[in-house]
């Protein structure tokens, strides 16, 4: 079963949103999993009187091939450090891919993060000639929590949500996405899914975004819950420029080597494409003023 196909009929009621103390994440993903994962998608029968939401315990702990009381007390965060063989045996038993099992393992087993540097991103020579060399293409760069810290002119003068400054999360759960979108509840989902992944669950920053997405939105809360998690390196993305309309882009990330945490977003358009017609004109073109005070879509 993949992480990342929810459908909306299988939404749990969201617990809580809001992060948890280490000990119990273990517990809390599993949770969680287990209320999504169905009988029929880790090979069992569907009893016709059947009242649960997903897996029973019991059930989960028979594939799995351990206790029964030893998985609750997985869940229960009383045993938050399974082994490897445990938690080789849990993915199995919840249909988790290889994204969910590392996500599972990270859990089990935190590393400490290396302290975030102090200088700006958008001032490293590093990102600087990254995007110097792509200053004909809309880039941008963001960190772990879709922070957008620096990018290039076009990809400024093409949309509010690439400017330095905006958050690409927060930015989805705004009625501008929402419109701007197909498919908007399945993209919105996947997007959750990688900031799952990304992100420090301890960090202050983090904790803010999911906070405030959690009490102003209940399908961001619904989401979450879900603990979906996904990588994504290549795709498509939909931007609403002024005064073209919505145009649709193919984009690529590259996670910058020794910058933790910060991926370089580089957006194209197919040749012959209306994105593609417009990216030319506004190379062309003197680009966009843009006021330096006027705060972007999605800024904390």
């Amino acid at each position: 079963m993949s992480s990342t196909q929810p459908g909306q009929q299988r939404l749990p009621a969201p617990r809580r949103a809001a992060t948890t103390s280490g000990a119990s994440r273990v517990g809390e993903y599993l949770r969680a999993r287990r209320d999504v994962t169905q009988p029929e998608d880790v090979g069992l029968p569907r009893e016709a009187n059947r009242r649960v939401s997903g897996l029973r315990r019991e059930e989960v702990a028979a594939l799995a091939g351990i206790s029964a009381e030893y998985y609750l007390r997985l869940e229960q965060g009383r045993d938050h450090q399974p082994s490897e063989q445990v938690i080789v045996c849990l993915g199995r038993a919840l249909g988790l891919d290889e994204h969910a099992l590392t996500h599972l393992r990270r859990l089990a087993r935190p590393a400490v993060r290396a302290a975030r540097p102090t200088r700006p991103a958008a001032d490293d020579p590093a990102v600087q000639r990254l995007l110097a060399r792509r200053n004909d293409v809309p880039a941008f760069v963001v960190d772990d929590r879709m922070d957008v810290v620096a990018g290039t002119a076009l990809a400024a003068a093409l949309s509010p949500s690439m400017r330095s400054g905006a958050n690409r999360l927060l930015r989805m759960f705004t009625v501008v996405d929402r419109t701007t979108y197909p498919e908007w509840h399945r993209r919105a989902a996947e997007m959750v899914a990688v900031f799952r992944m990304r992100a420090d669950l301890e960090d202050p920053r983090t904790q803010e975004i999911v906070g405030r997405l959690s009490i102003r939105d209940p399908e961001f809360a619904a989401m979450w819950a879900r603990h979906d998690v996904h990588v994504y390196t290549s795709g498509t993305c939909f931007e609403h420029v002024e005064p073209f309309g919505v145009l649709e882009f193919e984009w690529e990330g590259l996670v910058i080597p020794g910058r933790e945490g910060l991926t370089l977003n580089t957006l194209y358009a197919p040749a012959g494409s209306r994105g593609a017609a417009v990216l030319a004109y506004m190379v062309e073109a003197p680009p966009r003023s843009i006021d330096p005070a006027t705060p972007a879509v999605g800024v904390a």
